[in-house]
C-alpha cells in the first residue's frame, strides 16, 4: 500500500501564518481548497444604524493592509503556496466581496490557475445599507478554479442537479447568512465577524470532492469548512493563526458526526457507470424484435429490430438517432424518450438500463 503523504495532517488544525504552514505541507497533496481570505474592506470609522447603535462589522487587525500593493503581495504569496499543495486535478474556491475579489481573480489568472466559474452567493437576508448612499450589498462572489487549464477536475454534476430539483445547478446561489444557533458567539457577540453558513460549504464540498478527499482551508476561522467536511465524509486540514479561533473550531468540530455511511454522501457520475447498449435489452428479452416503442405523449412510434436498432416510418438507426429524427431535433436521449407499455402504463427504457446496471454491480 502506498503511504499517505498527508496522513499526519488529516483532520488537524495547524496554527500559524497560512503561507508558512502551506509551505510545510507535502507538494500536490490536497484535493480541494476553500479560502475565505481577508477582504481588505478599507473601513473608515464606526458604522452606525439609524438609531445610532454601532454595527458589529469587520474591524479586526487581520483585515488591515497598507494599501492595494500590500494586499496584492499577500494574495500572490498565499495563492502561490496553495497551488503548490493542490493536486494536479484539484480545484480551489475563493470567496470575496467587491473590495477584493477582482484583485484576487487577476492574481489567480496571472499565476496559472484556470477559471471554471464565478458563483454568486445571493444573500436572502443581507445587512441593510444604513447610510443610504449605495445599493445594499446583497451578494458575495466565489471564484472556482482548476490548478491549470489541463486539469481533469472533479465536478459532481449529478449531485448538483439532484440538489436543484433535477435542474442544472446555476451559478447564482440563494442562501441565507449564518444566523441563529449556527452563529458562534462569545459573551453575546459574534465569535467571528465573517462566519460563513454551513449550507454554502455543504454545496461547495458536494460539488467538487469525493468521499475521503482532503479539503484544505488556509483561513480556517471558527471551522465551518472542517465541520462540513467531517459531516460529509471528507478529511480536512485547517490553517489558522488566531489561537482563540483555533480553540473555538476544535470544540465545534469535536461535536460533529458524519451524517451517514459513505455510500449516501456522494452521487456517482453517470459517466462512471457501466455503459449499457440497447442491444443488451433485446438479447435479454426485456424488449422483443418487432415490439413497438412510443414516447411518453404517444406522438411518435418506432419498432425494435433484432440487432438493437429501431425503425420508424422512414428512418432506421439507434434509439437516439431515431428519437432525434422523429422529433426533427438535433439530438435525443433515447433512453429517456422511448417507452414500452406495461399494463396500460408507459415505462421509459431507462428503467431497464438501470436494472441491468444494478445486476453488473
Amino acid at each position: 500500500m502506498v503511504p499517505d503523504p498527508i496522513a499526519k495532517y488529516r483532520n488537524k488544525i495547524l496554527q500559524g501564518a497560512c503561507v508558512d504552514v502551506l509551505n510545510s505541507l507535502p507538494e500536490e497533496s490536497v484535493d480541494m481548497i476553500f479560502a475565505d481570505p481577508p477582504y481588505n474592506l478599507q473601513l473608515g470609522g464606526e458604522l452606525l444604524r439609524p438609531n445610532n447603535t454601532v454595527v458589529d462589522g469587520v474591524d479586526n487587525e487581520w483585515d488591515r493592509f497598507d494599501g492595494f500593493k500590500a494586499y496584492d503581495a499577500f494574495s500572490l504569496d498565499w495563492l502561490t503556496a496553495a497551488r503548490r499543495v493542490l493536486k494536479p486535478n484539484g480545484t480551489l474556491w475563493v470567496i470575496g466581496s467587491y473590495h477584493n475579489i477582482y484583485r484576487v481573480g487577476t492574481t489567480l489568472q496571472d499565476i496559472g490557475y484556470w477559471m471554471l466559474n464565478d458563483v454568486v452567493w445571493r444573500k436572502t437576508n443581507p445587512m441593510p445599507n444604513f447610510r443610504g448612499r449605495r445599493f445594499t450589498n446583497a451578494h458575495e462572489t466565489m471564484l472556482w478554479v482548476a490548478k491549470d487549464k489541463d486539469s481533469k477536475y472533479r465536478f459532481n454534476y449529478e449531485s448538483m442537479k439532484a440538489m436543484n430539483d433535477d435542474l442544472q445547478m446555476r451559478s447564482d446561489w440563494m442562501l441565507p447568512l449564518c444566523t441563529g444557533n449556527e452563529r458562534l458567539k462569545e459573551n453575546g457577540k459574534k465569535a467571528h465577524p465573517t462566519q460563513k453558513p454551513e449550507a454554502l460549504l455543504h454545496r461547495v464540498i458536494m460539488a467538487s470532492t469525493d468521499v475521503g478527499d482532503v479539503v484544505l482551508d488556509p483561513f480556517f476561522g471558527t471551522g465551518t469548512t472542517g465541520a462540513m467536511a467531517k459531516k460529509l465524509g471528507r478529511s480536512f486540514i485547517g490553517i489558522e493563526r488566531d489561537g482563540d479561533y483555533v480553540k473555538l473550531a476544535r470544540e465545534r468540530i469535536s461535536k460533529v458526526k458524519q451524517m451517514a455511511e459513505d455510500e449516501f454522501l456522494n452521487t456517482p457520475s453517470k459517466r462512471s457507470e457501466p455503459r449499457i447498449p440497447f442491444g443488451w435489452l433485446v438479447e435479454k428479452g426485456l424488449v422483443s424484435p418487432g415490439q413497438t416503442l412510443t414516447d411518453m405523449r404517444r406522438r411518435h412510434t418506432a419498432r425494435v429490430r433484432a440487432d438493437g436498432t429501431l425503425i420508424s416510418a422512414d428512418f432506421k438507426g439507434s434509439i437516439h438517432q431515431v428519437g432525434a429524427q422523429v422529433q426533427k431535433a438535433p439530438a435525443c436521449n433515447g433512453w429517456q424518450f422511448w417507452c414500452v407499455e406495461q399494463r396500460g402504463k408507459l415505462i421509459p427504457l431507462d428503467i431497464y438500463r438501470q436494472k441491468l446496471r444494478t445486476e453488473l454491480h
